[in-house]
């Protein structure tokens, strides 16, 4: 059985958002505007949608692949992430880390969203915390 989730389009002449594969796990967002991104730029691209994502679940907007990795396309805050209580226009912030400008035409796919359950935690305040091998070891302390 598959989780539903409403959806309100906000531009009626874009498509609600798809998996583009059958073993795909994020749906493709489109823009709902053209858009010029410089080498180097980052701008908000609304998405024409709007979501109501139930409470334990949360929205993550990654980049896609295929731009990623053949023009430097990627979302800056990666993932973005869509609370349950959010109901405006979904936005994505793209990041042209190419060498080339970047043309975004209305209903170009420019990242993907995915759904994702969470868990609440509470936070319980103590003294110390339980030694491991690795202890206060940061970035790269394992290697690269």
């Amino acid at each position: 059985m598959s989780l539903k989730i409403k959806v309100k389009k906000l531009d009626e002449n874009l498509p609600l958002p798809t998996y583009q594969t059958e073993g795909s796990s994020g749906l493709d967002l489109h823009a709902s505007e053209d858009c010029f991104l410089a080498s180097g730029d980052f701008k908000m691209i609304p998405t024409g949608i709007a979501l109501e994502i139930p409470f334990e679940y949360e929205g993550q907007v990654r980049a896609r692949s295929g731009l990623a990795s053949k023009l430097g396309i990627g979302v800056l805050n990666s993932p973005g992430t869509i609370d349950s209580d959010y109901r405006g226009e979904i936005k994505v912030i793209l990041f042209n880390f190419g060498k080339k400008d970047f043309e975004i035409k209305k209903g170009d796919r420019i990242a993907q969203l995915i759904i994702s359950r969470i868990e609440n935690i509470d936070l319980v305040e103590v003294e110390d915390l339980k030694n491991t091998k690795r202890e206060d070891g940061g970035f790269g302390s394992t290697d690269y």
